[in-house]
Formats: C-alpha cells, structure tokens, sequence
C-alpha cells in the first residue's frame, strides 16, 4: 500500500525577517495530494504590531501601512488556515503530516510557525512534517556539477532561465512559479 503523498506549497510576504518580531502580510499555498492540487488559498492579513514595520518590507511588497490596515486580522486567518488544514490532515495522527515546500522554505516555515504561536497555538507540527521540499539545494547541486550557472538564485532570476512566468513578490505567483519548478527540476531526476 502506498503512502498518499500530501504536499503544502506555500509562500508568505512579511513585514521583515525576524519572525518574532515581524508578521505575514500575505500567505499563498497550495495544497496537493497524491501530486494534484486540491486546494489553493491567498490570504492578506493585518499585522498584529504596526510599531516593528520594516520599510524596505513594504516597497517590496508594493504595499502602504493603509492597505494592511484594511487585511483580515490575523486571528480571523489563522482560523480560516487552521481549518483548511483540518480537511486534509488528522493532527492526531502522527503520520498523516503535509511536507512544506517553497523556495527557501525554511525562512517561510519559521514564519509560518511564528504564525501559529502568535494565534495561541504551539502545534504546527500536528499540521506540518519537518521533510521540507525547496528547490535551492538542488539548484545549487546543479552549478555544483557544472550543468547550471546563474548570476544568482533568486526566484525571479531562476524562473526566467527555466522560462516560468512568475510575478515575484507575490506569495500566490511566487508559489505556482516555485511548483512548476520543482516538476522542471524533477526531469533531472532519473528514475
């Protein structure tokens, strides 16, 4: 019997990138199983402290301090998230976990788990399995081994040489453009 394959693509735009201090502005995911996607979400979110805003974060993200006041509080999307999750995942049970996947994932599961903390609770791993999916290692095998060379690994920079349309710092568009890239890179992969 095989195991269902459950996979939580996602992306998230901040306010900074020190996840105790700094918030998510924007969460995109997709959700797949079995390598379908089942379910997709975008969700804008206030943050909760205005006073530890990043200005750089906000020109990336091509937003104003007026905009996020007007985003879902992040209880009310942490509630919505939660109960997604609740769909596809039985949090009592230790195998039934989605992998994280995203590019630099790391950076986005420690936001991601900030997230919940910050909503009260301290289970993302009910939710979430720690066998992340990020296609940045593989890219860096591949200049390692001669076959990739890029001026650098940014998402944007690496979706334009794979010829992927991305409209980058956009967490939905961010993740679509990092999935199809994770099916490209798969083709190197040999059976």
């Amino acid at each position: 019997m095989n195991k269902i394959k459950k996979v939580f693509y996602f992306d998230t735009e901040t306010t900074g990138l020190d996840n105790r201090k700094h918030d998510i502005i924007q969460l995109a995911y997709l959700i797949e199983i079995d390598n379908e996607i089942v379910d997709e979400g975008n969700y804008f979110i206030k943050p909760r402290d205005f006073g530890v805003i990043d200005e750089e974060a906000l020109k990336v993200n091509n937003l104003t301090i007026a905009q996020l006041k007007e985003f879902p509080s992040s209880a009310t999307v942490y509630r919505q998230l939660h109960n997604k999750l609740n769909r596809y995942v039985d949090k009592y049970n230790k195998k039934d976990k989605f992998s994280p996947a995203g590019y630099n994932v790391g950076f986005d599961t420690g936001m991601l788990k900030s997230f919940f903390i910050k909503n009260g609770d301290n289970y993302y791993g009910s939710f979430f399995n720690y066998h992340i999916i990020d296609p940045i290692t593989f890219l860096y095998l591949l200049e390692y081994k001669g076959i990739l060379k890029l001026e650098n690994y940014k998402l944007g920079t690496v979706c334009k040489y794979f010829d992927i349309k991305i409209k980058a710092h956009d967490a939905l568009s961010d993740i679509k453009a990092t999935r199809e890239l994770i099916k490209k890179l798969m083709e190197y992969v040999k059976k």
